[in-house]
């Protein structure tokens, strides 16, 4: 019986990857890492490079490792990517450069029904990152799971326009897309057009997942990077939204008719560094157990009470360096099996 089962963003969480922070490193600079990460900067030696200091890893391991026990107690399956070296350089017939991170699988990794994908990052140095996964998918996939991967990007340079800070500079050169462009909702599937997601990405996994799915492009919400930190959906019908980012005017069709929250101030946590890798909407990120329990950043005391209030439940655990590192809860995981079914969920 295949290990991957996920339908949507709610369903009750049976088994999970959590990332780990050791050795993470921000990349040399290159277009690239200017394009998605450090559009808004002028030019590519602005771009902050290196090791992250030692204390912020070792935090965030030790906060990983709380969020890990707790899961374990509620039942929850965990697994962890294998430690690489990632300021190990690795070139292509084009180009060359290091890594960044094993801390997000949630960008990397997509999961939908029973099969795993590897996306094609449109960044350069998450090209062999799902190396550090290999043992967990072939362990899947002998599960009765299925296991591809999307086309290799080459990443040429013509795939990215200049970086302005506000447009979109991620080009149609090739299918290209983060896995965090992405939300499930049973059937449906909304797609963030964005400089980490582009409408070629979108047309393949139309292609690749068949009519069995149907796969929404959605424009001028965020034009920097992830969809997680505009939308959070809680349940069917239930969705958090970034009041900075949509309006009755952007807001996808799709979800229209659903009850729309509007996400409180979120709380600044602070950042390491000279420039952070998420604003401050990233305590937006947090994972959904079940439709009625929630693991939010401890800090994010608004966030907590405004989910008290809908009868959600909320665990809330230390994660000290999410803008650091780019990413929280819902960004350091990617849902392998949630119990539940495919469903429609707007009868088209």
């Amino acid at each position: 019986m295949s290990l991957v089962n996920v339908h949507n963003e709610w369903d009750p969480l049976e088994e999970v990857i959590v990332g780990t922070a050791i050795n993470a490193r921000l990349p040399k600079p290159d277009i690239s890492v200017h394009a998605i990460d450090f559009p808004e900067l002028e030019k590519q030696g602005d771009i902050p490079f290196g090791a992250f200091p030692s204390y912020v890893i070792n935090e965030t391991e030790e906060d990983l490792q709380t969020f890990i026990e707790t899961l374990r107690k509620l039942g929850i399956k965990v697994r962890r990517p294998k430690v690489i070296d990632h300021a190990k350089v690795f070139k292509t017939t084009d180009w060359e450069t290091d890594g960044l991170y094993n801390y997000c699988p949630r960008d990397i990794i997509l999961t939908i029904g029973n099969m795993i994908i590897e996306v094609p990052s449109p960044l350069r140095s998450r090209f062999l990152e799902t190396f550090a996964y290999k043992e967990i998918f072939i362990d899947y996939l002998q599960s009765g799971s299925r296991w591809i991967a999307a086309p290799k990007p080459q990443l040429l340079d013509d795939c990215y326009d200049t970086p302005n800070g506000f447009e979109i500079c991620l080009t149609n050169a090739e299918p290209l897309f983060d896995a965090a462009n992405i939300l499930r909702i049973g059937k449906d599937i909304l797609y963030l057009i964005s400089n980490s997601g582009n409408e070629l990405g979108a047309k393949w996994l139309q292609s690749t997942l068949g009519s069995e799915y149907r796969v929404h492009t959605s424009y001028n919400l965020y034009n920097h990077k992830y969809i997680d930190t505009t939308f959070t959906f809680l349940r069917p019908g239930l969705v958090i939204i970034n009041p900075q980012r949509v309006n009755s005017q952007n807001i996808p069709p799709l979800i229209k008719n659903w009850e729309q929250i509007e996400c409180p101030e979120m709380i600044d946590v602070g950042y390491v560094g000279k420039i952070p890798l998420s604003t401050t909407w990233i305590g937006m990120n947090f994972i959904m157990i079940n439709p009625n329990l929630a693991i939010v950043e401890k800090r994010q005391i608004h966030l907590i009470k405004m989910l008290e209030k809908y009868k959600i439940e909320v665990i809330p655990l230390q994660l000290r360096h999410p803008r650091t590192l780019g990413g929280g809860f819902h960004c350091a995981t990617i849902d392998v099996c949630r119990k539940g079914e495919l469903e429609d969920y707007f009868n088209y």
